[in-house]
């Protein structure tokens, strides 16, 4: 079964089809200035009843050096049997079209990253015949994008950051500038955005932060996206998920947490009191700066004066 995070991680590459060139700092390769970008049909099934279907697959063309294709796979855990699809995806492709046809793999965790990179080949090693080396995308060489301004420069691959991140001590920060620069765009541009991000997020405790900070953030946005994550943050029986999230990020943060901290946390009943304490826990310089307040605390009886 396709999974949110799998779809989100090579979606985006069809949100905005020049992503990938603007990838070429990060991933050091001389990448020629795209021209035009076009999405193509991702069915590579045979007449055979055998269906191979790459994630994503764009043609790229640009005036220097023609046309490649561009396969995109997200990748979600290591899999023996994934470089040989890789292999066949690349052939076949190059042989229906004629164009170059390169690889990308975008992986959420370093282990499978490496993993992916690791060139492997068809035959044995005195005859190797066809080597599999996909380029590589992941928390490894993804760049940390935590300051709203620069977020704002391409909010694309700022939510890639995210996504590749998901599970990493920073993504705190990533969202916590998506979101500010997000404020300023129309909702026509920031829906799609969020709803990537979410779907990266997926199942991590990275997602109860993201859907604070769309409520508190964005929450002049009235999208059918922005309304479902608000309407998901007020069930009921979500606060001990949320409790979980406010201390994961301060502990990630490498923030000491003291047994009264996670006391009061753990305690708290009150959705709306836990996400205001989520969306502080994202930026305080100490664990018992989330509670500070100068009135009461909508839900908490004896709030500081």
């Amino acid at each position: 079964m396709v999974n949110p995070p799998h779809e989100a991680m090579h979606h985006i590459f069809r949100h905005d089809l020049h992503l990938f060139s603007r990838l070429k700092g990060v991933l050091g390769l001389p990448l020629p200035t795209v021209v035009d970008a076009v999405v193509l049909p991702n069915d590579l099934t045979e007449t055979k009843p055998v269906e191979r279907r790459v994630d994503t697959l764009l043609r790229l063309d640009s005036a220097q050096e023609g046309s490649l294709l561009l396969a995109i796979e997200a990748q979600g855990k290591k899999d023996p049997a994934k470089p040989a699809s890789w292999a066949y995806y690349v052939s076949y492709l190059w042989t229906k079209y004629g164009l170059p046809t390169a690889l990308l793999v975008v992986c959420q965790d370093r282990a499978t990253a490496e993993w992916a990179a690791r060139p492997v080949v068809s035959g044995p090693a005195y005859m190797p015949t066809l080597s599999v080396r996909p380029v590589v995308v992941g928390p490894h060489n993804m760049p940390v994008i935590t300051d709203p301004a620069t977020a704002a420069e391409d909010l694309a691959l700022t939510a890639l950051s995210a996504i590749t991140h998901a599970s990493d001590p920073d993504i705190g920060g990533i969202l916590k500038a998506l979101s500010t620069a997000l404020r300023d765009v129309p909702e026509s541009v920031a829906d799609p955005i969020i709803e990537f991000t979410a779907q990266g997020l997926s199942k991590r405790p990275a997602q109860e932060i993201w859907r604070t900070l769309v409520a508190v953030d964005l929450s002049f946005y009235k999208s059918y996206l922005s309304e479902e994550l608000r309407d998901e943050g007020r069930v009921k029986g979500r606060a001990e998920g949320r409790a979980d999230a406010i201390l994961l990020v301060l502990e990630q943060r490498g923030l000491d947490v003291p047994a009264a901290v996670r006391d009061r946390v753990t305690s708290c009943d009150d959705p709306e009191l836990l996400r205001l304490w989520l969306a502080r826990a994202v930026t305080v310089a100490t664990a018992e700066e989330i509670f500070e307040t100068g009135t009461a605390e909508p839900g908490e009886a004896g709030a500081e004066e």
